[in-house]
């Protein structure tokens, strides 16, 4: 009932990692690398999957001409190895996050930039179906509305990620990706990102967007780097590819009775995807069955009442719980992340205020 109807992982499930380090990440220098012959005979040794990518060798050469292995970068993956987000440590507390998320600059910010685009926004809602608020959410917390979006050479980065081996399995691709962008006019000095490979306003890894970016403006070109309508258009078509239903919530933040039997709907289904996700997930009812069990939604307002909802409690029983449809799923296949997708739901319902 639920089947994604597109779906790119693990991209965005490790990339959730990857932001919570965007203060190393944007202030960390472009380049502290040492020497190595394995690294540089590495590189050479992938000409031929990229020839078999369409990958011109003229492409090639200019790409990797001057990589070298970044120890920088290897050090910040190794660093997440510990991170809450990649362990088994307790799940935190929703409210602290959603206080420096959802904060007045976010708040703020989102409604300038929806305000100033609204025309345009408009546009793409009716194209992919997507709320501009929820568009415009995403965009904030990737990048703070473009002001942060990474300073590592993303060849180098990639290319020393799947040298080092750990996760050469996602970083290989994501390496001979960047080499197929450049090849179909990417411009080789805008390969800037993250550490980990994401770049542009959305964040987007290579393959993502080989797979997802979108000509917003009209002028030949998906510009992520550069172009926010290029930018939110590509956001607008990754939800809507990610099955994204117009005219449905992402969620209503309730109140659960005391004494409600949390047992009686708890998931039977064991989670293979991001599972400390959606472990904490109960099984999917209708609006109509929660409210009939006397959960009731903060601002007194009902979605219809055949939309499929799951629970959520984040801080637990007592405080306020959420009831997420399958749009909610959607963000989550942007970044697997309960409180990532949550704060994105919530900036964009204050954005709509």
């Amino acid at each position: 009932m639920h089947a994604r109807t597109f779906r790119i992982r693990p991209v965005f499930a490790f990339v959730s990692v990857v932001l919570s380090a965007w203060v190393l990440t944007a202030s960390a220098p472009l380049r502290a690398q040492g020497s190595d012959a394995g690294f540089d005979a590495y590189v050479q040794s992938l000409w031929p999957k990229a020839q078999a990518r369409g990958v011109s060798r003229a492409t090639f050469d200019r790409v990797t001409a001057g990589l070298r292995y970044n120890a920088r970068v290897v050090a910040l993956d190794r660093d997440n190895l510990g991170s809450p987000s990649s362990s088994n440590a307790p799940i935190p507390a929703f409210t602290p996050y959603k206080i420096r998320h959802v904060d007045a600059a976010r708040i703020n910010g989102g409604r300038r930039v929806h305000d100033r685009l609204l025309p345009l926004l408009s546009r793409i809602e009716q194209r992919t179906g997507v709320p501009t608020s929820i568009m415009i959410a995403i965009y904030g917390h990737e990048t703070a509305y473009g002001q942060v979006t990474g300073s590592f050479d993303l060849p180098e980065a990639l290319a020393t990620l799947a040298y080092e081996g750990r996760r050469r399995s996602l970083f290989e691709p994501e390496f001979l990706a960047t080499l197929e962008m450049v090849q179909k006019g990417v411009p080789r000095e805008v390969l800037k990102g993250s550490w980990a490979g994401a770049f542009g306003y959305p964040q987007f890894l290579p393959s993502v967007y080989l797979q997802v970016a979108e000509d917003g403006d009209g002028d030949g070109v998906a510009r992520i780097w550069s172009s926010e309508a290029d930018a939110i258009e590509s956001i607008g078509s990754y939800l809507r590819r990610a099955g994204w239903r117009a005219g449905q919530p992402w969620g209503v933040a309730v109140r659960v009775p005391d004494g409600f039997n949390r047992n009686a709907v708890a998931s039977r289904l064991v989670p293979t995807r991001c599972p400390r996700v959606f472990a904490r997930h109960s099984r999917w009812r209708t609006m109509a069955e929660w409210r009939a069990d006397g959960i009731a939604p903060l601002d007194g307002r009902w979605p219809d009442g055949q939309v499929q909802a799951t629970l959520l409690e984040p801080d637990g029983p007592g405080r306020t719980a959420y009831l997420l449809t399958g749009n909610y799923r959607a963000i989550l296949d942007y970044n697997c992340s309960n409180f990532y997708a949550l704060s994105v739901g919530l900036l964009a319902d204050e954005i709509d205020r």
